[in-house]
């Protein structure tokens, strides 16, 4: 299969090493396409796709994985979200001019979160401080803290494509921390224009051509968003039917956006009425004596 838009395994025959490289072409597009980004901004925001579809694949789940970084500087919040399906979609909001190449430069103060939406158990968050020199730095701070597990990311994206590499010690294998060494040094001595542009099979030869490293068959990735009319339904419904009537006080009908895709949901007064129908209580009937 193409290394655009793809997804690919590949295991270091002999050490407890597994990696995974992502490429997002037509899927990265489709994001840039819905909100106008400035560049440090969508730089940003396609490192997060690229990682939180590595980090999807590190799991063993049917969901979605979602990576958020909440912040006080200039870019204040990102979303970035991966499925079992390998679909993604994600977004941001900034204020200001975004400038600067650390994160307290984009970000200032503030934290990542990692929630694994599960489809068989509850939700699972896991928090870390937004720190260090990149985004990949600020995942690996996470893994280093709750993983227990050797974890190193190389993320990169321009207007173009965004591209990931991961590294992860394998938890049920002996580990030898020269291998690691080994791998990790062979590993960081990737450029992003190789990162972005070399094919897969090439790209793993150029690395680590002294290693034994079987590269498994690459998954189509894909811009997919979630929402539906049924699930601004459901949302209407929790908000309530006093709040929702308030709304068609001051409006003729209730108009709901998706970020991620832009779509526009319109409820007007029937679709409302409809809605909420069996939470309406009818006056008593009153029988003639």
């Amino acid at each position: 299969m193409s290394d655009f838009d793809s997804f690919q395994r590949f295991l270091f025959e002999d050490l407890g090493i597994r990696g995974e490289l992502v490429r997002l072409d037509s899927s990265w597009q489709a994001v840039l396409e819905r909100h106008s980004y400035p560049p440090a901004v969508s730089s940003q925001l396609g490192q997060a796709l690229a990682a939180v579809l590595l980090l999807s694949a590190t799991i063993k789940f049917r969901g979605s994985l979602i990576l958020q970084a909440q912040a006080r500087g200039p870019l204040h919040t990102l979303v970035a979200q991966a499925t079992h399906q390998r679909t993604i979609r994600g977004l941001a909001h900034w204020n200001g001019e975004v400038t600067g190449e650390t994160l307290s430069d984009i970000y200032g103060p503030g934290h990542l979160v990692l929630t694994v939406r599960n489809d068989d158990s509850e939700p699972y968050q896991g928090i870390v401080a937004l720190e260090g020199d990149d985004l990949a730095g600020a995942i690996q701070t996470y893994f280093s803290r709750s993983e227990q597990l050797a974890t190193r990311l190389w993320l990169t994206a321009d207007e173009q494509r965004a591209a990931g590499l991961l590294i992860q010690e394998l938890p049920t294998q002996a580990r030898d921390r020269d291998d690691w060494a080994r791998v990790e040094f062979l590993a960081d001595t990737i450029t992003p224009a190789e990162l972005l542009h070399l094919p897969g099979q090439e790209l793993l030869y150029r690395l680590f051509n002294e290693e034994r490293v079987r590269l498994f068959d690459s998954e189509p990735v894909a811009f997919r968003c979630g929402c539906s009319r049924e699930r601004i339904e459901s949302v209407l419904l929790a908000m309530g039917n006093q709040e929702v009537e308030s709304i068609l006080e001051k409006e003729d009908s209730v108009e709901v956006f998706c970020e991620f895709c832009n779509r526009r949901y319109l409820f007007d007064r029937v679709d409302i009425g409809g809605l909420f129908a069996d939470q309406i209580k009818l006056p008593p009937s009153t029988t003639r004596q």
